[in-house]
């Protein structure tokens, strides 16, 4: 998959498991995640996925973590929640929301198949052990996009790796390398009044 990597990224990786900051970007997270992907999706159906996307990408939140705590690196961790996103956006028929075309769905999944396997992840079932108590909202299917699928937004040919686009434009295999410095304040959702009290208390 192709995906980009910036300061904001490095930022949220080390503020999601922060105390008091983390929630806060988690959360913004998944606002900016469940718009990005309604935006793509036709004006008449996004509020009907809505909740169900906020769900998805919020049990998304702890998956990244879990990825990056098995030695994943940022650009990985990230590439596999997308790919699980992918895979429900697949199983729904909302091929126009895709990053990836339908015929690259298994190669994404057999990229990351060890780490799938291990937390119970198929393509039937994205969130795997992530998915949250009581499931997730449900929200209606258009399967038969499916039969001739209209993805705009998704780019082939990246299926055999993660190539990341950095801030200079420069397509990467695998990610950049983390900054020396990192400011969490750089992070979504950051207030940085919180920031100051957490170093405080700390």
């Amino acid at each position: 998959m192709k995906i980009k990597q910036s300061v904001k990224h490095w930022a949220a990786k080390q503020s999601l498991t922060a105390p008091v900051v983390g929630e806060m970007v988690s959360d913004k997270l998944v606002d900016l995640h469940t718009g990005v992907f309604l935006d793509w999706a036709e004006e008449n159906r996004q509020e009907e996925r809505r909740e169900r996307l906020e769900g998805f990408f919020d049990a998304t939140m702890d998956t990244y973590v879990a990825a990056l705590e098995e030695g994943h690196p940022e650009a990985e961790a990230r590439e596999i929640t997308h790919a699980q996103a992918n895979f429900d956006f697949y199983n729904h028929g909302w091929t126009e929301m895709m990053e990836f075309p339908v015929e690259e769905v298994e190669a994404h999944y057999d990229r990351y198949a060890d780490f799938f396997e291990s937390h119970g992840i198929t393509i039937d079932d994205p969130l795997g052990a992530f998915a949250p108590e009581g499931g997730l909202p449900e929200a209606p299917s258009t399967p038969e996009k499916l039969d001739d699928p209209d993805h705009p937004h998704a780019i082939g040919g990246f299926a055999d790796d993660v190539y990341v686009e950095t801030e200079d434009g420069e397509i990467v295999i695998g990610g950049g390398e983390k900054p020396e410095e990192v400011d969490v304040e750089e992070a979504p959702g950051v207030d940085p009044d919180a920031v100051e009290d957490a170093e405080i208390e700390g």
